[in-house]
């Protein structure tokens, strides 16, 4: 059986441990301390977004970020699935599955419009998982800018 766990101050080590293991994958530099002060600031504003702790067997396996954004076009809120974390050793399990439906579920709890995603070009597995979950690719380019 898979839980969700809403993520809490007593979860800050342990969710920012969790995220150097996922940003190993594909080499991302990460700062402990400066994703610590991120998350005790992201629990303690609703505004900002929701964060769950994944477990089965009463273990954590891994972790789910949704970031909430404003916007005209959809009419309201949407969110952004921003961080989607399972351990090695729970992959191919049916867990990411049962991790995006309970996403999926949230837009209606949430007040939520839509949902947006990134995904690694690199990274099959995921892409089939939320393809296969009616995720869709957008037909726009997805563009960043940051301050130097």
């Amino acid at each position: 059986m898979v839980v969700f766990k809403e993520i809490t101050n007593s979860d800050l080590e342990l969710i920012v441990s969790l995220m150097e293991e996922f940003y190993a994958i594909d080499n991302y530099p990460i700062d402990t301390e400066t994703s610590t002060a991120l998350f005790k600031e992201f629990i303690t504003n609703e505004k900002l977004g929701k964060a769950w702790l994944i477990f089965t067997e009463k273990e954590v396996v891994g972790y789910v970020i949704l970031t909430f954004v404003f916007s005209f076009e959809y009419q309201g809120r949407i969110a952004f699935l921003d961080e989607l974390y399972l351990s090695e050793k729970a992959r191919g399990k049916g867990l990411g599955k049962k991790t995006v439906q309970f996403i999926i579920e949230q837009i209606s709890n949430l007040s939520l419009k839509h949902i947006y995603l990134e995904v690694e070009e690199h990274n099959n597995n995921a892409q089939k998982l939320y393809i296969a979950s009616d995720f869709e690719f957008h037909n726009r380019k997805l563009m960043s800018y940051k301050p130097r």
